[in-house]
This record gives C-alpha cells, sequence and structure tokens, in this order.
C-alpha cells in the first residue's frame, strides 16, 4: 500500500540545522516550519474557512474531544467528513483528546483500558480509549491523527511521570494497531516524559519505532516556565527522526516559535493568537499590544505598523479598541485576522532565513527587539 504522505527536507540552515520542509497529505502540501490555528469545534472561531486560505493557512487544527460530544461520529460520517462538514479542502490535523482529559482532572478517572470522564456538556459519564479516539478520528476524517496519551502537569513526581509515560506508550501500540493500514490518515505519535531529561530521552527512543511520517511533542507549554520548555526541546532534539516534521503541540507565541525552530521543531498549533484577539490583545513582531488600554484611545496608527493585513490596511488602534470595549464582535474578527496574519508572516520570515542560512542572526535580532507586553515601550 504507497503512502499519500511524504515529507522532505528542501533546506538546512547552517547556523541552527533548522530546516524547511515539504510535508504532502492527501489534501494539500504544507511548507514547514508551519502554524496551524486551532479549529476547536470544525471552525477557527469568528474566521471563515475562505478568510483562513487567504491568510496563508495551510492546515488547521480541529478538537477530537469537542467533536466527539458536538455534533458526535454519526453527524460526521453522513457529512462525509470535518473537511465537507466545514467546507475546508487543505489539510487537517486532529488531537487525540488526550490533553482535554488532562485539563479535566477532577472529572477523570485514568485506568489501563482509557479515562473515564464527565462531559463538559451535560455532566453524562463518557469514555475514550486508545482505539475509540483512532476510531473518533476516522470518522472526523482527518489527515493527521495524534496517538492517545496521558499528558501530565509540571511539578509531579518522577515515578508518577514514568508511569504516564509508560501507559502513553502502551496507549500508542494499540493507537498503532488500529490506524497503521489506513492509508487515508497518517498517526504522529507523542513524546511525554513531563520535565525529566531522562525520561524524555527514553520516550523519544521508544516513540520513534511507531513514527512513519511525523512525530509530536506533548506536555510541554503547559504551565512550565518556557526555558524549562527549551531545555526540554534541547535534551530530545538529537532522538528525532531525521526524515519527518517534529510537532511541538500547544505552542503558538512568538517568541516560543521563534526559539523552538531554532532548537529543531517543524510545526505548531495554538489557541492562542485568536483567543487573546477576541480579549483585546494584538501580537506583533515587537510583542503583544493590549489594544482595549486607555492608551490606545486616540491612536490614529495600525494595528501594527508595516503590516499588510486587512486589518491594518483599513482600521485603526482607536476604532479596533471601541470595538473591544463596546463587546463589539467585529472587533475580536479584526484582531484575530491581525494575529494569524502575524504568525503567517513569521513562518514565512523563518523560512526565509533558514534558506539563507541565517536563522540564529534572525533569532538574536528579533529576539533584541520582542517584548512580552510592547505596551510598556
Amino acid at each position: 500500500m504507497e503512502s499519500k504522505f511524504k515529507y522532505e527536507v528542501l533546506h538546512v540552515d547552517k547556523q541552527t540545522g533548522a530546516r524547511v520542509g515539504r510535508l504532502t497529505t492527501p489534501h494539500s502540501v504544507i511548507e514547514t516550519p508551519v502554524f496551524m490555528p486551532v479549529g476547536t469545534a470544525a471552525t477557527v472561531k469568528a474566521l471563515a474557512p475562505e478568510e483562513l486560505k487567504d491568510l496563508g493557512a495551510q492546515i488547521i487544527l480541529a478538537n477530537t474531544y469537542h467533536l466527539f460530544l458536538r455534533p458526535g461520529c454519526d453527524v460526521l460520517r453522513k457529512a462525509g467528513g470535518v473537511h465537507k462538514f466545514m467546507n475546508w479542502d487543505r489539510s487537517l490535523l486532529t488531537d487525540s483528546g488526550g490533553f482535554q482529559v488532562f485539563s479535566l482532572s477532577k472529572t477523570r478517572k485514568i485506568r489501563e483500558e482509557g479515562v473515564e470522564f464527565a462531559s463538559i456538556i451535560d455532566g453524562s459519564k463518557q469514555f475514550i480509549s486508545p482505539e475509540i479516539s483512532i476510531e473518533i478520528q476516522n470518522a472526523i476524517g482527518s489527515d493527521i491523527m495524534m496517538a492517545f496519551d496521558e499528558c501530565t502537569p509540571p511539578g509531579v513526581k518522577h515515578e508518577y511521570a514514568e508511569e504516564a509515560m509508560e501507559r502513553t506508550l502502551r496507549w500508542l501500540e494499540r493507537c498503532y494497531k488500529v490506524s497503521e493500514h489506513n492509508a487515508d490518515q497518517m498517526l504522529f505519535p507523542i513524546i511525554q516524559g513531563n520535565m525529566f531529561a531522562d525520561l524524555r530521552i527514553e520516550s523519544a527512543k521508544r516513540t520513534a519505532q511507531f513514527a512513519r511520517c511525523g512525530i509530536a511533542i506533548g506536555g510541554l507549554s503547559v504551565g512550565e516556565p518556557k526555558p524549562v520548555m527549551y531545555e526540554m526541546l534541547e535534551t530530545i532534539r538529537p532522538y528525532y527522526p531525521d526524515n519527518m516534521p517534529r510537532y511541538l503541540m500547544g505552542v503558538g507565541s512568538v517568541d516560543c516559535i521563534v526559539e523552538g525552530v531554532v532548537r529543531g521543531i517543524d510545526m505548531f498549533d495554538c489557541v492562542l493568537p485568536t483567543r487573546i484577539a477576541r480579549n483585546g490583545t494584538a501580537m506583533t513582531m515587537r510583542g503583544n499590544l493590549t489594544i482595549r488600554n486607555a492608551r490606545y484611545k486616540e491612536d490614529f496608527r495600525p494595528v501594527e505598523e508595516g503590516c499588510d493585513c486587512y486589518c491594518c490596511r483599513h482600521y485603526t488602534r482607536a476604532y479596533v479598541r471601541h470595538l473591544i470595549n463596546t463587546d463589539e464582535i467585529f472587533g475580536g474578527r479584526l484582531l484575530s485576522i491581525h494575529n494569524i496574519h502575524c504568525l503567517m508572516r513569521l513562518t514565512e520570515r523563518i523560512r526565509e532565513a533558514i534558506y539563507q542560512d541565517s536563522l540564529m542572526d534572525f533569532r538574536n535580532d528579533f529576539m533584541s527587539a520582542w517584548r512580552d507586553k510592547a505596551d510598556e515601550e
């Protein structure tokens, strides 16, 4: 059975070893490094699929847990999969539901068979196993499926982190068995191990055996300090397969994307750009701007000077601030457009720097100008 998936390394940066690559899936070809906007319930909040295409989104995410609860697998199968359901004809990745189970720590019960949890919709008792996770992702019809895993919070003891890592590896074997003959969907296994170097290395070595066209790093960006995340990425970097993309799950801030690519990462996703947009925060190449603040009441400059997105071409900080502070939906839409565009521009610039063998120079210049809160300048 010939695979419909392929990853090619197009260029390796001489300064850092970061790569520009091309990932082919049944729905589209993706140039990496890439940021993937998150469409939790089969929609990137406030944005139409056509707008995402205009912004340059090559691949988006959908959420297995939420789509399992609503609209459910039967509806998705009858719709012909989520691509047709939401009118998205480019690549799509689904998480496994594992992170949502992690975040439901008060209502979940983990056992070897899988996880019991209470529905966030009506409190009903639900159950997801590795096999059920793959079955749900089959119904969704995503190009890339994630293996069902157990994510642990920072600060746990080594013994518990090891137990969760071993369970994740056993669950991975079960996911692999029910997905290995699926030519239309690719399973990405997930490296776990919390913040322990020995566990991360062990997990990376054993997880790589199940990677066919991609591998993911989970359990980072879950509350640990950024330097700890970078340390873990440096620790496991020597153990990645060379011929496939590496996906850092749940990371979407400007600085972490730059630092992640320098450390060998090819794919990123996060709800951050659209979530903070709805709360009135704009991402820029110099840091975040809290547009709802009073200092922008009479600021008639674009949200980010030099940006050519729809928001910045047509509207001012003052107007967007007015929309946000009067709870007008258009304000969140405009900042969502801007923030997604910002990350698309960023990854374009990163790819250009890799092609020019100057990614570390780019990183140093970029980070010297970047501030966590650009409002304070």
